[in-house]
C-alpha cells in the first residue's frame, strides 16, 4: 500500500466518530429484531408483520389496515409454536409455518430438534385453521391459482444413494395444497434422476435438475411450450469446479434461460443460455474482480413472477445492476429518500403496483422498514428501535497482502474514537462460502464496546473466483496453515497501519471460525492474548466421518482435502499459549457436543487455562439462539476480553 493510500485509510478510520460512545447494554443486543417480514396484501389494503412484543418472546403476526396503521391490529399467535414465516395468498387470507422443539437432544448428524407445520389465517373472519403436514416447504403461493399454493417435501432417509449424491440435492415430492379443504394433489414426485423442480405461476414444472448416478452428471431440463415431457439441455460433471446455475427464463428470450456460468474464467458472469440449441447465446454480466452474486426479481411478485431484472454482484456491498428502467428508476428514487439507505429493497408490492413496503439495511441501519401507499413514503418501524445510526459503527472493505503475495479482501467494523484500537478478528463458518457485510450484531455488538473487528475473506471464501477459493484445498489442505496465516497477516497488517494495538487482539469465531481460534491459541508466533471459540469444530477427522460416506465429486475434494490434510486442534493442546473461552450449545446438530467435550478434557488435563460455557437448547445457528442464549453468550463474551484476555478493552 502507498503512503498516501495508508494516510487515507487512517483518516477514513479516525473520523468515523469524534468520540466513544457509552455503548449499549447487553440486553439490547440479545434481544431479536422487534419486526420482520413486513408484507402487503395483494390489493395493497392490508399490512402484514411478524413482531415480537417482548424481549424473550415468540413473533406473533400483526394484520393492519394499510390506512390506518395507527389503529389497533388483528394478532395471530401460535403458541407454543413460534411463527418463522408467513405468505398472502389473497386478500383476505394468509398462510404462516411455524416450528415447535419435540425433541430434547438431537437425532444425529443435522438431524435437529424441531418440527414444523403450516396453518392458514383467514383475517375478515379472524379465523385460523392448523394442517398436520409434517415439514412441509411452501414453494410458491401460486399467483394464477386463488386458494392453491405449492408445497413440498424431502423425501427418504439420509441413507442411501440420494444421501451419498449430497444431502442438499435429495430429491423432494411436490404437491398442490388446497388451502380450504386441507387436501393436497401430487404433482411431481421427484427422483435422483430428474428431483429439484421449478414451476411457474400456475403451478406447471418448468425447469429440473437431476444426477445421472452412472457418469456423475449433474443434468438440467425444461419443458418446451406446450409438451409434457422434459428435454436436457446441459450437464456438468460432479469433479469439473465450474459453476453452471439457472436463475429462471431469460424474459427477452423465450427460450432461453438465465444462468451463472464460468465459461473458462476465473469468475463467473451472468449468461442468457438457448436451452433449445443447447449453447451459450450471449453475456449479459461479468466482471474480473469477483463472481456474480445473484439476480434481483422484478418488485411485483403478483403480476410478474420470477420474472428477472437485473443482476447483482457483491464486493464491499451488494450492487445491483438493472436491466429494467422502470424498477432501476423505483430503486433510485427509494434509496434517495430513505435515511442511511445502503442495501434497500422493496419485500412486497400490491397487485396493482402503487403501494409497496421497503426494507433497508446497512451498518448505520440493522433493519428499518418502509411503506409506500396513497403516494406517501412512511416508517412502519425498526427492527432495533433502540439503536441509534450515530452509535452504529462504519464498515470498510480492505484489502491486505498475505505473507506469500495473495491479496486478501476483508472488511473491518471501525469502533468510535482513534486508532490503534484493540482488534478482535472474527472470521466467517463455512469455511467455504461467501460473506459480504451489511449489518452484522456480532461485530456491531463488539464495536460498540470499543474493539475495532477485522471479518478476513481468507483463501477457501467463495466469490472471488476459482482460484481463490480452490487454494484452501489444493496441494494439500490449508486448514490451519495458509487458511490461518491469512487470519494472522490481517492482524499484522493493521498493526503496522497503527490501526491496531498488538498488546490487544483476539479471535472470535463460530463453526469453522471456532475451530480456526483453536488453531490460533496454538501458533508461534503468538498475535492473540486469547481466543473465543464458538461451536467449534475440535476433531476434524470426527467431523468429516459425519458425511465422509456422502461425499462425492468436487464436495468429497474441497471437504476431504480440506479437514484431512488440517491441523487438528486435539493434536496442538500441548502447544496452546493463551486462555481460551469455548462455547457450545447442547444441542448443535452440525457440530455435535462431543467436539466440546473431548477439547474439554484435555484441555483440562494439560493444565491449559480456560472457561467453558454450554447454552442449553442452543443449536448450531443463529436462529435458535434466542434471547437467553445471547445475552448469555454476549455478556461472557466481553467479560471474558475484559478480564480474562490481557485487559482487551480500551
Amino acid at each position: 500500500m502507498s503512503v498516501l493510500c495508508r494516510l487515507l485509510l487512517i483518516s477514513s478510520v479516525m473520523t468515523s466518530f469524534s468520540a466513544l460512545s457509552e455503548p449499549y447494554p447487553v440486553d439490547y443486543w440479545a434481544r431479536r429484531p422487534a419486526i420482520s417480514s413486513v408484507a402487503l396484501s395483494p390489493d395493497g389494503l392490508r399490512l402484514g408483520m411478524m413482531k415480537i412484543p417482548g424481549k424473550a418472546e415468540n413473533p406473533i403476526i400483526e394484520i393492519y389496515r394499510t390506512d390506518a396503521l395507527d389503529s389497533e391490529p388483528f394478532r395471530i399467535n401460535a403458541s407454543p409454536m413460534e411463527i418463522i414465516s408467513f405468505n398472502w395468498v389473497d386478500n383476505g387470507s394468509l398462510v404462516f409455518t411455524a416450528r415447535q422443539q419435540v425433541r430434547d437432544k438431537i437425532d444425529g448428524f443435522n438431524q435437529g430438534i424441531y418440527e414444523y407445520r403450516l396453518a392458514l389465517v383467514d383475517v375478515d373472519a379472524k379465523r385460523l385453521k392448523s394442517f398436520d403436514e409434517r415439514d412441509p416447504s411452501v414453494v410458491s403461493v401460486l399467483p394464477g391459482k386463488p386458494g392453491k399454493i405449492l408445497i413440498s417435501f424431502s423425501e427418504g432417509g439420509n441413507d442411501g444413494i440420494g444421501a451419498k449424491v449430497q444431502a442438499a440435492f435429495r430429491p423432494r415430492a411436490y404437491w398442490e395444497f388446497d388451502l380450504e379443504r386441507g387436501t393436497k394433489k401430487l404433482l411431481v414426485r421427484g427422483k435422483i434422476s430428474l428431483g429439484n423442480i421449478d414451476f411457474d405461476e400456475d403451478g406447471n414444472a418448468i425447469l429440473a435438475r437431476g444426477f445421472d448416478i452412472d457418469t456423475g452428471d449433474f443434468i438440467w431440463f425444461w419443458r418446451k411450450p406446450g409438451e409434457t415431457d422434459w428435454t436436457e439441455f446441459y450437464r456438468l460433471n460432479e469433479d469439473s469446479f465450474d459453476t453452471f446455475r439457472v436463475f429462471g427464463p431469460d424474459p427477452d428470450l423465450p427460450g432461453h434461460f438465465l444462468v451463472e456460468a464460468n465459461r473458462g474464467a476465473d469468475t463467473t458472469g451472468l449468461w442468457s443460455f438457448n436451452a433449445a440449441t443447447k449453447e451459450f447465446a450471449e453475456a449479459i454480466y461479468q466482471r474480473t474482480d469477483v463472481d456474480i452474486c445473484g439476480v434481483r426479481y422484478h418488485s411485483n411478485a403478483w403480476t410478474h413472477a420470477d420474472t428477472i431484472v437485473g443482476v447483482t454482484h457483491c464486493k464491499d456491498k451488494p450492487i445491483v445492476e438493472f436491466f429494467d428502467d422502470e424498477e432501476a428508476a423505483l430503486q433510485r428514487q427509494l434509496e434517495s429518500l430513505l435515511p442511511n439507505a445502503y442495501s434497500a429493497r422493496i419485500t412486497s408490492r400490491s397487485r396493482e403496483g402503487s403501494s409497496l413496503t421497503v426494507r433497508n439495511l446497512g451498518p448505520r441501519d440493522p433493519g428499518s422498514h418502509y411503506l409506500l401507499h396513497n403516494g406517501k413514503l412512511q416508517l412502519i418501524g425498526s427492527g432495533r428501535p433502540y439503536f441509534e445510526a450515530e452509535n452504529l459503527a462504519d464498515v470498510k472493505y480492505i484489502q491486505y497482502p498475505a505473507r506469500d503475495g495473495v491479496t486478501i479482501p476483508a472488511f473491518l467494523t471501525v469502533p468510535s474514537g482513534n486508532p490503534p484500537f484493540p482488534l478482535v478478528v472474527l472470521p466467517h463458518g463455512g469455511p467455504f462460502v461467501r460473506e459480504v457485510i451489511i449489518f452484522d450484531e456480532w461485530a456491531q455488538l463488539l464495536a460498540n464496546n470499543g474493539y475495532m473487528v477485522l471479518q478476513p475473506q481468507y483463501r477457501g471464501s467463495q466469490g472471488y473466483g476459482q482460484k481463490f477459493y480452490q487454494s484452501a484445498f489444493k496441494n494439500g489442505g490449508q486448514g490451519g496453515y495458509k487458511m490461518q496465516d491469512d487470519k494472522d497477516d490481517g492482524v499484522a497488517w493493521l498493526i503496522d497501519q497503527e490501526l491496531a494495538n498488538k498488546d490487544k487482539v483476539a479471535m472470535f469465531g463460530w463453526s469453522y471460525g471456532g475451530y480456526a481460534a483453536l488453531v490460533a491459541a496454538s501458533r508461534t508466533p503468538q498475535y492473540y492474548q486469547c481466543v473465543i471459540a464458538g461451536a467449534a469444530v475440535s476433531d476434524p477427522d470426527m467431523q468429516i466421518d459425519y458425511y465422509r460416506y456422502r461425499l462425492r465429486g468436487v464436495s468429497k475434494i474441497e471437504q476431504l482435502s480440506m479437514w484431512d490434510d488440517s491441523i487438528s486442534p486435539l493434536n496442538e493442546i500441548d502447544k496452546v499459549n493463551v486462555p481460551i473461552l469455548l462455547i457450545h450449545g447442547d444441542v448443535d446438530q452440525r457440530v455435535p457436543l462431543e467436539h466440546a467435550e473431548k477439547y474439554l478434557d484435555v484441555l483440562k488435563k494439560a493444565n491449559k487455562p480456560h472457561k467453558y460455557l454450554e447454552l442449553e437448547g442452543a443449536d448450531h445457528f443463529s436462529n435458535t439462539l434466542f434471547y437467553h442464549h445471547k445475552a448469555e453468550l454476549y455478556q461472557n463474551i466481553l467479560d471474558y476480553l475484559a478480564t480474562s484476555c490481557g485487559s482487551m478493552s480500551r
